[in-house]
């Protein structure tokens, strides 16, 4: 037995405020915020003979800190979550408890130590500035825990689109957890290649300020073993970049059912928890890129019906893991197999030739330089450079023309498509609430259409590029029937 969380007041509930410790991390995070202006009052302190009272600056950042305690109230009452902030600009935010998406509960390393938790409110709204979003920082633990809790759960006291929502096990079902092996799939994401870049740029600017000036003599003496050995220490470096950084995010990593509501657990220092409503649960996405491919890994994203993209961090179900507990973990969420393992339909000759024609297209600029080298007197043995980008293209477009595919399957609109970055998607046929049909000059003659399935909301929705038009018009119609099928009668 454990002991429940405390309940949150419902009703006509009194403003709230945060948690008085906060102020022991609001002006630290604000001083850092400020810190290259406190650097440069501290210079021209120095150098005016002002001295100390230039220091007086870093009474600006506390006082923003204190600032916003002062003026941050929140409560949930009648079915609404409402939040008070500002000083001259006074805001209101206000949501129906309803609306809510997902509940983040974030605490970095100074939170956990404090006992304190932030709280974002993911919700249908789609805002573009911070200050507009439904964040709590901070909260105690016990006390965040219950909001999530309450907003959740309060759901299930309410008629629901999803009758499956309503009859769900109280028990929490644990789905996936980490294992050290994890980290082989960490250089593998397209991290180490970011980081090898960002260390390769530091380099550079490093010899830039240090004034280091190369002469020829000094290129001449280089050996190319020379050369090797620093590439080879820069990706090393790289991959340890990327395997302690996947280990930051991810390391504790859970994901569990529990209730009416999926929770994913993460990180090592920065603990993150997200908590997603199955009701708002639309799909899944199985993230397929290439290099992850090489290793067999995948990922696993959800499809969160009135989340936009700049709250996509919201919606990973699971990190780069093994393909097998990635396949496991979408057919669960799912409830079905069908969408993760059944056979797609292809697209045909025409889109696959649209594939070569755009690939060879892409690599026209990289055949004609070595052509007119050539043609200007250097040496034909150069032509052997346009061979490897016509290669490469070829390679590209097979991959593409292989993963393109669509299906209805087990009550899931399936699409897939892509080769470096390759998804396979799979969206509820309840959850499709319209479709896009789109096609170029080109793809008209060829009798495709660039097919979009939306969801109600924020930037939910699946497509996949040069679907026949038939095939398209049957997926629409099995997944929704007369939607589609109402504006092709013919007219006389």
């Amino acid at each position: 037995m454990t002991e429940a969380p405390p309940e949150v007041p419902t009703g006509a509930a009194a403003w709230e405020r945060l948690d008085p410790r906060m102020l022991l991390i609001h002006p630290l995070k604000e001083a850092a915020r400020f810190l290259p202006v406190l650097l440069g009052l501290a210079v021209a302190g120095g150098v005016s003979g002002s001295g100390p009272w230039a220091l007086l600056g870093i009474f600006a950042p506390l006082a923003l800190g204190v600032v916003r305690y002062l003026t941050t109230t929140y409560r949930v009452t009648d079915g609404r979550v409402e939040v008070r902030r500002g000083l001259l600009q006074r805001h209101t935010l206000s949501t129906p408890v309803d609306r809510v998406r997902t509940v983040d509960l974030t605490a970095s390393l100074l939170h956990r130590m404090l006992g304190l938790t932030t709280v974002v409110i993911g919700t249908g709204s789609v805002v573009s500035d911070a200050d507009e979003r439904l964040a709590l920082d901070a909260l105690p633990r016990d006390q965040a825990t219950a909001l999530r809790v309450h907003l959740l759960e309060s759901r299930r006291a309410r008629p629901t689109e999803d009758p499956a929502a309503e009859a769900v096990d109280e028990a929490e079902q644990v789905v996936a957890r980490f294992s050290l092996r994890w980290l082989w799939y960490a250089p593998f994401s397209g991290t180490a290649l970011v980081a090898f870049g960002a260390l390769t740029g530091v380099v550079l600017q490093f010899s830039e300020v240090l004034d280091v000036r190369v002469s020829e003599e000094d290129i001449a003496a280089v050996d190319g073993r020379f050369v090797l050995t620093v590439i080879a220490v820069l990706a090393v470096l790289a991959v340890v970049l990327a395997v302690g950084g996947y280990l930051l995010a991810n390391g504790g990593f859970v994901l569990s059912r529990h209730g009416a509501a999926w929770h994913v657990h993460r990180g090592l220092l920065t603990r993150r928890e997200t908590s997603i409503d199955v009701a708002r649960l639309a799909g899944v996405n199985l993230g397929e890129p290439a290099l992850l491919r090489l290793a067999n890994g995948r990922s696993v994203g959800a499809i969160v019906t009135g989340l936009d993209r700049s709250q996509a961090g919201s919606s990973a179900l699971l990190p780069p893991a093994p393909a097998a507990t990635a396949y496991d973990v979408a057919r669960t969420v799912l409830g079905t197999a069908a969408p993760v393992d059944g056979l797609l339909i292809t697209h045909g000759r025409a889109a696959t030739t649209r594939r070569f024609t755009r690939a060879l297209l892409g690599a026209t600029p990289f055949v004609v330089l070595p052509v007119l080298v050539v043609a200007a007197g250097a040496s034909p043995w150069l032509l052997l450079a346009a061979v490897v980008p016509v290669t490469i293209a070829l390679a590209l477009a097979a991959d593409r023309a292989r993963s393109l595919g669509h299906a209805h399957l087990a009550g899931h609109v399936v699409m897939r498509s892509g080769s470096l970055t390759r998804s396979r998607s799979a969206l509820g046929s309840a959850h499709v609430i319209g479709w896009n049909l789109r096609a170029t000059w080109f793809q008209r003659r060829a009798g495709l259409v660039h097919v979009v399935a939306t969801t109600a909301g924020g930037g939910g929705r699946i497509e996949v590029d040069d679907v026949p038009v038939p095939a398209a018009l049957a997926l629409a119609e099995a997944a929704t029937p007369g939607l589609v099928s109402q504006f092709l009668k013919e007219t006389r």
